[in-house]
């Protein structure tokens, strides 16, 4: 009788089970809701509703997964546990010294072979899978179905070709971003994230992912007016090719997009939720999402600025060798760092002999051990550049190598993939950089997305169409705008090697692109704010140092900026208009504010940070004549207690203010 009973409960367990379930997940001030919804089709959506106005209707998840001969997409869940996670994480090398993770939790056990597990913060909703068992995953279902059709604001990939779909994952994720509505997307087309949804009552929803490690990274399209998800399939076949020999490229590929080989954790896909761009462009949902930091100690790694060569062609004036890429030019670079006290120099391409892929065959005008003792001599460290492949087919003989010989980082470039193979690539190059105390900074990559806190001695990102774009780009190229985008969406994922610090300075209609004696669009003080208005913990000052030795306090003035913050206030903004922003080092701020081409005067209260006090105050803004000349700026002095501040900006213009 008791077994009878037993097999009765049992079965009306299961029933229960089968039947369409809701589990209602808060974040922790309760503004913003998510439902999950557990189908009788063993289906499972969410929904997300802020401030009681829904966001998102119900949209898919799911994932389909083989096991030997057996395939499954079931999403049918067996069990449901809840928590609430509040702690402090420490977040060095980033725009503020420590982070809270606040937010409530739901896992949902799926069968035997997964969890799916959903966080709620006040900031936004984000979900995973957790593996259990060893398998391939032929395809994720990611769908983001707004509740009408908005705008977004989306970054497409540079590559298309209508014959084959393929061809778009291979990308350098640098584009300038197309605003339309959801309904109007190119469905042809994919978009890298992050992309940005302008939802109801100024809602900003910004779409991204953390903890993208060992499995192909998202992209989004438009499909009948709903954002779908596409992920690159599993390289099948390689051969060496594209930018001087120096990536591997993908011919074919597997018909999964994964091999998970072990219990693994996925990426989280994330919708930040914030109610006013000023709040986007302070999410921190990212970094909180990346998996924990495996280092135990953080004490070698050393941010800073960067003299830099490739932007300004290695030109310099006035000196009585030739320049170009020989031990006199660096020598030259060297001096001028130590002079001003920036702590590196960049060796880019051209240090090793070109299309061999081989970075132990150094050009014979470079001397890497004499320059390596001349600028140690000097307190300068060297970062060397590396094409992806040289880098990865030899890696711990390379990184062991040129840490003993004093290297102190590498710049990683031309990955321009991020299948599962390459974000592979990503966790081992960060994890050996590590192993040797080198620093590492990845261009042609995607964005960031977590590995930052996990190996924080990867202290920078591409994955932006930066200031080096304006060596080429066309007039009709918008730089500017593009600069009032960036923060409230790239940057939301993370930080960005964008490169900034160009002397000369294009006002609107005077930029021509060139690749000898490159430009920036807007005016001085635009480029001056984008070191407080950007997040580069390794960040470059790209011009000539002769430029910057014409004027010695401006030169000065940017390498005395920090990279790295305790404290970080985006004051006000509006994405793709204007932002200003404020961050703390100690008991100086900076603070940094950009305007689009359109000529605007702001007023910014700065009586929270004075905290009443009567403290010193240096403003650069905008000169009289900016507008025609972008050059033009002027410095005032203050000394007297600070409240609030009225700024003019000239089209295309900015301002810069230290507090101390």
């Amino acid at each position: 009788m008791k077994k009878i009973w037993f097999l009765v409960l049992m079965a009306l367990a299961c029933q229960a089970w089968a039947k369409e379930q809701v589990w209602v997940l808060k974040s922790p001030n309760g503004k913003l809701v998510a439902h999950i919804t557990a189908t009788a089709e063993e289906e499972l959506t969410y929904d997300v509703v802020c401030d009681g106005v829904t966001v998102m209707l119900p949209s898919h998840v799911g994932l389909n997964r083989v096991y030997g001969k057996s395939v499954t997409g079931s999403m049918a869940v067996t069990k449901a546990t809840t928590r609430t996670i509040d702690e402090v994480v420490a977040s060095p090398f980033t725009r503020q010294a420590s982070m809270r993770n606040h937010c409530n939790e739901l896992t949902l056990k799926v069968k035997n072979d997964l969890n799916v597990v959903f966080r709620a913060y006040d900031e936004g909703i984000a979900y995973r899978y957790q593996i259990l068992q060893p398998c391939m995953v032929r395809y994720e279902k990611v769908e983001y179905n707004f509740a009408g059709d908005y705008n977004a604001t989306v970054p497409y990939v540079s590559r298309f070709d209508e014959n084959n779909f393929d061809v778009q994952f291979g990308s350098s994720f640098e584009n300038l971003y197309t605003t339309t509505s959801l309904s109007k997307l190119d469905e042809m087309r994919l978009c890298f994230l992050p992309v940005l949804v302008h939802g109801p009552n100024g809602l900003k929803v910004c779409l991204t992912e953390s903890t993208l490690i060992d499995y192909p990274g998202l992209y989004v399209r438009g499909h009948k007016g709903r954002l779908e998800g596409e992920h690159a399939r599993y390289p099948k076949t390689m051969e060496q090719g594209g930018h001087n020999n120096l990536q591997m490229i993908v011919k074919e590929r597997e018909e999964y997009i994964a091999k998970v080989e072990k219990q693994s954790v996925m990426p989280w896909r994330i919708a930040m939720v914030n109610r006013t761009s000023a709040d986007l462009a302070m999410n921190n949902m990212s970094y909180l999402l990346g998996e924990p930091c495996r280092l135990a100690d953080l004490s070698w790694i050393k941010p800073g600025k960067v003299a830099w060569d490739w932007w300004n062609n290695w030109n310099l004036e006035g000196v009585d060798f030739k320049a170009g890429i020989n031990n006199d030019t660096y020598k030259y670079y060297i001096d001028f760092a130590s002079q001003y006290g920036i702590e590196y120099v960049i060796l880019d391409e051209g240090w090793a002999v070109n299309k061999k892929a081989d970075l132990f065959q150094v050009v014979p005008e470079i001397d890497l051990p004499m320059l390596v003792k001349y600028a140690a001599d000097r307190n300068v460290g060297l970062i060397l550049w590396a094409g992806y492949w040289a880098f990865d087919r030899d890696m711990e003989h390379v990184c062991q190598h040129y840490s003993e010989m004093g290297i102190k980082g590498f710049k990683i470039d031309f990955m321009d993939r991020d299948d599962q193979v390459m974000t592979d690539f990503f966790e081992r190059a960060a994890a050996m950089c590590a192993k040797y105390h080198l620093l590492a900074d990845f261009h042609g990559a995607f964005k960031p997305a977590g590995l930052n806190r996990t190996y924080p001695n990867v202290l920078n990102f591409e994955g932006v169409a930066g200031l080096e774009q304006l060596k080429w780009a066309p007039a009709s190229w918008n730089q500017v705008q593009y600069d009032t985008e960036i923060p409230f969406i790239r940057q939301a994922a993370g930080p960005m090697d964008y490169t900034q610090g160009a002397m000369r300075n294009a006002a609107w209609g005077c930029y021509h692109p060139s690749w000898s004696e490159p430009m920036s669009q807007g005016t001085r003080c635009h480029q001056l704010a984008l070191y407080v208005v950007l997040e580069s913990p390794l960040n470059m000052l790209c011009d000539s140092p002769t430029n910057y030795e014409k004027e010695p306090d401006f030169a000065k003035l940017l390498a005395g900026i920090p990279t790295v913050w305790d404290e970080t206030r985006v004051l006000c903004g509006e994405v793709g208009e204007y932002i200003v922003t404020a961050r703390r080092k100690g008991n100086a701020w900076y603070v940094g504010g950009i305007t689009n081409w359109t000529e605007r005067t702001v007023e910014v209260d700065l009586s929270e940070l004075a905290a009443g006090r009567t403290m010193k105050a240096e403003l650069y803004r905008d000169g009289v004549n900016a507008n025609r000349k972008g050059s033009d700026y002027c410095k005032e002095k203050m000394s007297t207690p600070i409240g609030s501040l009225t700024v003019h900006m000239a089209p295309g213009g900015g301002f810069f203010m230290k507090i101390f």
